[in-house]
């Protein structure tokens, strides 16, 4: 019989390996195609038409050999516009879904929609997206490619007709692949997937072992086809002096308030478009344009932006263009992307966050020489910190970062500024889909009752505290027959000649005497009642409530004040107790 449970076993493990190593390959190839996609729009747009040729990160190359055209600042300035309108077309005629940043599009899915995903999505986000950022338009490949990967684990699900919640794992191992992927990062990957769905530090912890998986393969085939190695190059930084760590501090500081305006500048946007009363399409055309003239002056701004990033950490730009970098980039997303453009907010952000850690870094530099002996690694920390603030990601950031750059020697200052820029920031995120915890997700409305009843206190649910009529203890038992018969009471509080709680019976408890004519007389309430008292304080959660209630197998629990068990404030009833939970359970579903 061992052996035919084991072999069970074996080949539901089996099955679930060959669909996240499935889910891996689809992931790993559609990042290639997607890959390929974005390096020939730069050639044939920017490139042949504009004359525009931003740097590449050391783990990039060029497919296509650079053009000869000269660089014409006014075709830059109209390019992303013809882009928004040709992605602002396909987006909303095709899928209105894949409008923005797809990583928060996928964290909606899982949240509450079972993680479905249509099948279109992924085609139609990976054609915009390449249309919007090889035009000019300033995103990231991340939000693409996270679709793409969700969207086939989705789409697998379905087809084998799984439950929502394997449906909700196959999806999210996606996102963990077709990040890890496209960022040569795949452990960073799997841990993105089951951290970013949260504000809280807190993980979905079932995810991880299948994104891990997903990731992993994804990342192979990747690297297969455009070689092994991190996205960017380093020196190989060293933190070695403390001290060091009082800059550190101050770029923190830096990087949630240029955060806060991040996101703040982005949903702004967003609002703004939402409002202008024109059809949908013509709004990534507006978004582009406008990216354009930052572009016509800041034209670092425009596209991806990782080469400048890498030129950074080598110390090779100056201080005003750093600053510049970040202020622009921030624009330059916020209207590519929330005008309705497609592409991810990953991508800007390390970029902003390197800026704006650069920046910071060679200020110190010049200010503190003996100190701040590498302005690079300021670099570095300062994509870690800017995209734990913006996201609310901390331990996945430390380590995309730590794979993206090859560089484990300033793990240190990273977990520091993470730390900070992540507690400070809490009240924002650039992934708006993100609920706050477990708790607050749908996903585990029903998964979940104590830890929601935890949360709940009695002194704050009053109108679930019943008043109730008592009985005095010298009553006799004639007179309460009289009593008993015009209530519909179940239990009976009982109060001593000083008006102080002392007992309680229910009417299970008089069944005997009730039956027994003859000792009506002689039979008082104090005889009948419980004088070894269970009750609760409003101090007190509702779970702790529940769990004396099965204990002692009973429907009411009297409730006390809190310094003064005498008192009695009334009862509060099992039936109450789960209806206010599942009152509230409705809400969290039915938020959306």
């Amino acid at each position: 019989m061992g052996e035919k449970i084991g072999s069970a076993d074996i080949a539901v493990a089996g099955k679930w390996l060959f669909y996240f190593v499935l889910i891996g390959v689809i992931a790993g190839c559609g990042a290639i195609v997607f890959h390929y996609l974005c390096g020939f729009g730069m050639h044939y747009f920017l490139d042949m038409m504009a004359g525009y040729r931003p740097t590449s990160p050391a783990g990039e190359h060029l497919f296509l050999p650079h053009t000869q055209t000269p660089f014409n600042k006014w075709i830059l300035l109209i390019l992303p516009a013809l882009g928004g309108v040709v992605s602002g077309w396909l987006v909303y005629t095709f899928a209105p879904e894949a409008e923005g940043h797809g990583t928060d599009a996928a964290i909606d899915a899982y949240h509450h929609k079972g993680g479905l995903i249509r099948g279109r999505i992924p085609i139609i986000k990976t054609i915009a997206s390449t249309i919007t950022l090889t035009t000019g338009g300033s995103g990231g490949k991340e939000g693409p490619i996270a679709q793409i990967g969700a969207g086939f684990g989705s789409f697998l699900a379905t087809k084998f007709k799984l439950s929502e919640r394997e449906r909700r794992i196959m999806m999210a191992a996606g996102i963990g692949a077709g990040v890890g992927s496209i960022f040569r990062a795949p452990l960073a990957g799997a841990l993105f997937a089951a951290e970013v769905l949260y504000r809280d530090p807190d993980f979905e912890s079932e995810v991880i072992i299948p994104a891990g998986i997903s990731s992993v393969v994804a990342y192979c085939i990747f690297c297969i086809v455009f070689g092994w190695g991190s996205l960017f190059d380093s020196p190989g930084f060293k933190f070695q002096n403390p001290l060091e760590l009082g800059p550190y501090l101050v770029l923190a500081v830096i990087l949630v308030l240029t955060a806060v305006l991040y996101i703040k500048v982005f949903y702004g946007v967003i609002d703004l478009f939402k409002k202008f009363s024109i059809p949908n399409h013509f709004k990534p055309a507006i978004g582009g344009l406008i990216t354009g003239v930052i572009g016509f002056f800041l034209p670092y701004t425009l596209a991806f932006g990782y080469g400048i990033a890498q030129e950074a950490i080598f110390n090779q730009v100056a201080i005003p263009t750093l600053i510049a970098l970040a202020l622009g980039k921030i624009f330059t997303t916020s209207f590519s992307i929330g005008s309705g453009g497609s592409g991810g907010v990953f991508g800007p952000s390390i970029v902003i966050g390197a800026a704006m850690g650069g920046a910071v870094g060679k200020i110190f530099n010049l200010l503190i020489p003996s100190v701040v002996t590498t302005p690079g690694s300021f670099v570095i920390v300062g994509m870690a910190g800017f995209f734990a603030a913006v996201s609310n990601t901390p331990i996945s950031t430390i380590i995309f970062i730590s794979e993206m750059t090859n560089s484990y020697h300033l793990l240190l200052p990273s977990l520091m500024v993470c730390s900070i820029c992540y507690l400070l920031c809490r009240r924002w995120t650039i992934f708006e889909n993100q609920v706050k915890s477990r708790i607050d997700s749908p996903v585990h409305a029903g998964e979940v009752m104590m830890d929601i009843l935890q949360t709940m206190k009695v002194g704050s649910l009053r109108h679930l505290i019943k008043e109730v009529r008592c009985v005095n203890e010298d009553m006799p038992f004639s007179e309460f027959k009289k009593f008993f018969s015009s209530t519909k009471q179940h239990y009976f509080p009982v109060i001593n000649s000083k008006g102080h709680f002392s007992g309680i019976f229910s009417s299970t408890d008089i069944r005997e005497i009730i039956f027994t004519p003859h000792i009506e007389q002689l039979v008082v309430m104090k005889d009948i009642m419980v004088s070894d008292l269970i009750y609760t304080l409003p101090s007190e959660d509702l779970n702790t409530v529940l769990l004396k209630l099965t204990q002692k197998n009973i429907d009411a629990l009297p409730v006390v004040e809190e310094n003064d068990s005498g008192k009695l404030i009334g009862l509060i009833y099992r039936r109450d107790i789960i209806s206010h939970y599942n009152d509230h359970i409705q809400k969290i579903k039915d938020h959306e």
